[in-house]
């Protein structure tokens, strides 16, 4: 418990939390490790399949082939997230599928999918970019300052 520090827990509080944690059943982490492993794996090899075909098939070169690779990787988080299917992968894999296209594209189809009901505007146009509003901020900010910083050091060099 994390609010041990600021609150003073009681004996009966602190004697069920050790009672707790004896019967708390225990994790099987190197099998989760490995899920997440062979699954984050096995999402960036599709992400590097795709990246060879438009090489290959469609005469991307490396630089120009990762914009439509993304884009194609997003679509199938989105669709598998739509028919249900990202969810029953993610409770296999746990960290496996939070790779990050991947993963923000389901948050963000998750969150959308989930307040529906309430219409598309306050619904899903207001909710879904509840959770993924920070991540387009940080990244929008982080941009600019790198950007900023570039530019400074190709003016002073």
């Amino acid at each position: 418990m994390a609010d041990n520090q600021k609150k003073k827990l009681t004996l009966t509080q602190q004697e069920y939390q050790q009672l707790a944690k004896r019967h708390e059943p225990q994790r099987p982490l190197l099998r989760n490790f490995v899920r997440a492993f062979l699954t984050g794996g096995v999402i960036c090899l599709i992400g590097q399949g795709l990246q060879e075909m438009f090489i290959r098939y469609f005469d991307f070169t490396e630089k120009t082939a990762g914009a439509p690779t993304a884009a194609v990787l997003i679509f199938l988080s989105t669709l598998l997230t739509g028919l249900g299917l990202y969810d029953r992968i993610a409770q296999w894999a746990g960290a496996g599928t939070s790779i990050p296209v991947t993963g923000f594209a389901n948050s963000i189809t998750s969150a959308a999918l989930e307040h529906r009901s309430e219409g598309f505007v306050l619904g899903v146009g207001g909710n879904m970019f509840k959770l993924a509003g920070s991540v387009i901020v940080f990244g929008v900010v982080s941009a600019f300052i790198i950007g900023i910083v570039k530019s400074l050091i190709k003016m002073g060099g």
